[in-house]
């Protein structure tokens, strides 16, 4: 009797250990797919991913400014393509991240900014590959979908809107966005100061004033500027920074994405430096 009473124990004991093993799991991100193994999903979401690249048969294109990509912890993603901004579906499982049907504005895009953001859609979709490198807000992540084709994004803090050397990026009117001259790129930026001080560069003269920030407006004083002459496409970004940076402006700040609009409808946009740079 005794010894029945022994082995019931040692059998009983053998079934809660095999019990435990097959329903192992772990709490918090990670969780078991049944198999055994526990996955961890990848910290992708509350992150403000820029897009650095695109690779597509082989060939990299460098993304527009304001390229970027938002993932939510509630399944969604949001963003802009490179001049129209988008929504989607997206779901994190582990190192995979599937992306469903998106819907974007549409807005008028240069040919070539145009040409990006339908590779871009064509790639940020279905099932991808996620791979995260760095840590904090220095990390970089590709993603690679079934045919081998990648799209690399890096994280970045936000930028406040004074104290930032805001770079020019694009032109705005009413619902057209346009790139800079050809020849101007990277010669207009503007610096706001705690101090209501505005200060950069038109696009061949420098220039200073001041700058009143109350809300979401920000009202420009009368600006003071050298007098140079400069090649066509300088005078003629010259002459469109002008007409935005004049009386008030309505601006709004994605991340590191600056834009600027007159009461007429013109504007323009401007991006912030990486950190650290």
């Amino acid at each position: 009797m005794a010894m029945y009473k022994q082995r019931m124990a040692v059998s009983a004991l053998a079934l809660l250990t095999l019990t435990a093993c097959g329903t192992e799991s772990v709490s918090g991100s990670g969780s078991g797919d049944g198999s055994g193994t526990v996955r961890t999903d990848l910290a992708l979401s509350g992150v403000h991913w820029n897009v650095s690249s695109l690779t597509v048969d082989g060939k990299k294109t460098a993304a527009p400014a304001g390229a970027h990509v938002e993932i939510d912890s509630e399944g969604g993603a949001s963003g802009n393509l490179g001049c129209n901004r988008f929504t989607a579906d997206a779901r994190v499982e582990g190192e995979k991240v599937t992306v469903g049907p998106d819907t974007t504005t549409g807005m008028a895009c240069e040919e070539d900014v145009q040409r990006f953001e339908q590779a871009m859609g064509r790639t940020f979709s279905g099932e991808l590959v996620a791979a995260v490198a760095g840590k904090g807000d220095d990390r970089t992540l590709t993603l690679t979908a079934a045919g081998g084709d990648t799209i690399v994004l890096t994280s970045q803090p936000p930028a406040p809107l004074t104290g930032t050397t805001w770079k020019v990026t694009g032109l705005v009117s009413g619902s057209t966005a346009s790139s800079l001259p050809a020849g101007a790129e990277d010669k207009a930026h503007l610096t706001l100061g705690k101090d209501g001080s505005v200060e950069g560069s038109l696009g061949c003269n420098s220039f200073h004033g001041e700058a009143t920030v109350s809300g979401s407006t920000i009202t420009f004083g009368p600006l003071a500027s050298t007098r140079k002459m400069c090649p066509g496409p300088e005078m003629e970004l010259e002459r469109a920074v002008l007409a935005v940076l004049q009386g008030k402006t309505t601006y709004g700040i994605q991340h590191r994405t600056l834009s600027l609009t007159a009461a007429d409808g013109k504007g323009l946009g401007a991006s912030a430096p990486a950190a650290g740079k």
